[in-house]
């Protein structure tokens, strides 16, 4: 394949993906429903109050619907499941040197 050809087929799937977010965006009513909505969770928060995401007397904060939900448990798993994944890829690295062949051949 030529690069020209490369370029226009990249050049465009991203016309089709500009026309569909377009689409979609305009479909919806445009950015003044998100920005509406946005306000009020703003005000809300606002009013609510603040604080710190870590406080040693109350914990992690987490969000509302986690939380109010009763997927505490599937949320936990998930962090856990996050934590393990990048411990493991941090070893892996430390002991492989790399992904790609430029760590590979330098040992």
């Amino acid at each position: 394949m030529q690069r020209w050809q490369q370029y226009g087929g990249l050049l465009g799937l991203i016309a089709v993906c500009f026309a569909a977010g377009l689409w979609g965006f305009t479909s919806t009513g445009g950015a003044l429903p998100w920005a509406k909505r946005s306000a009020k969770a703003l005000q809300r928060g606002v009013q609510e109050g603040g604080g710190a995401l870590v406080d040693l007397g109350r914990g992690i904060v987490v969000a509302g619907p986690i939380r109010k939900g009763g997927m505490m448990l599937e949320f936990g798993g998930l962090v856990a499941l996050l934590f393990v994944l990048g411990i493991g890829l941090y070893v892996y690295v430390d002991r492989c040197g790399g992904f790609g062949e430029e760590g590979r051949s330098a040992q």
